[in-house]
């Protein structure tokens, strides 16, 4: 579930490259093919866009960012359920669901919101930000380039059955792929939300502690690059 502290995580130059020969990981090769949509998503999140798929147990999934003309009327209908509102607490109109993604979608890049597509249905929404440069860094010891995940499962018949913990660990996965200069993977579900916990802690998120935001008690569950072999 995201903050209710909506303010805007500040702009960063794109961090200096260190000189001497390298191996490009992939989303810089795909910024030198020009197959970047947005400058500033390549800086602050390595693209999500061309993360590519992976393989779970339900099927082939990836991410792909919101487009409003496209996504508004599902993820309004998703926020409206009420086992999601009681936790995202968007439930109304389509104006309130598509000021919420406007704000992702029109800011820096330091926040991405995707739908979630397994064998290419939408069934989650997502999104992927950097938590070292969002207002839950005040809450936390941040490392650079922290990335947060929110995660809702859009369809309640998807719910209560494993989905989510083979979601999360994907996305996690992709995550460690995709973005080499990230160690750690982060989340802050509502400690009430026993299945968002739950799953978690399935999908190899260790609970490091609780955080008091504004608006809820969360649990702080980490995600290490340094123990990914072990998971």
């Amino acid at each position: 579930m995201p903050s209710t502290d909506t303010q805007a995580p500040p702009s960063v130059p794109a961090p200096a490259r260190a000189a001497g020969p390298t191996t490009a990981h992939p989303a810089e090769l795909r910024l030198r093919a020009g197959l970047l949509p947005l400058l500033a998503e390549a800086d602050l999140l390595d693209s999500p866009s061309g993360w590519g798929s992976t393989r779970t147990a339900a099927g082939a999934f990836r991410l792909e960012p919101v487009r409003l003309d496209r996504d508004l009327d599902l993820i309004t209908r998703w926020m409206n359920d009420p086992e999601v509102a009681a936790y995202w607490d968007l439930a109304g109109p389509p104006t309130l669901t598509a000021a919420h993604l406007r704000a992702q979608i029109d800011g820096d890049g330091g926040s991405i919101p995707c739908l979630g597509l397994l064998d290419g249905t939408p069934v989650s929404y997502w999104e992927v930000y950097r938590a070292d440069l969002d207002p839950l860094a005040r809450h936390y010891p941040a490392r650079p380039h922290d990335t947060g995940i929110h995660l809702l499962i859009g369809d309640g018949r998807n719910r209560g059955r494993g989905l989510g913990t083979a979601l999360l660990r994907a996305v996690a996965n992709l995550v460690l792929d995709n973005r080499p200069r990230c160690t750690r993977v982060i989340a802050e579900p509502d400690i009430r939300n026993t299945p968002s916990v739950s799953a978690f802690l399935g999908s190899g998120f260790r609970w490091t502690g609780n955080l008091d935001l504004p608006g809820k008690r969360a649990a702080l569950m980490v995600r290490e690059r340094a123990l990914r072999s072990l998971i």
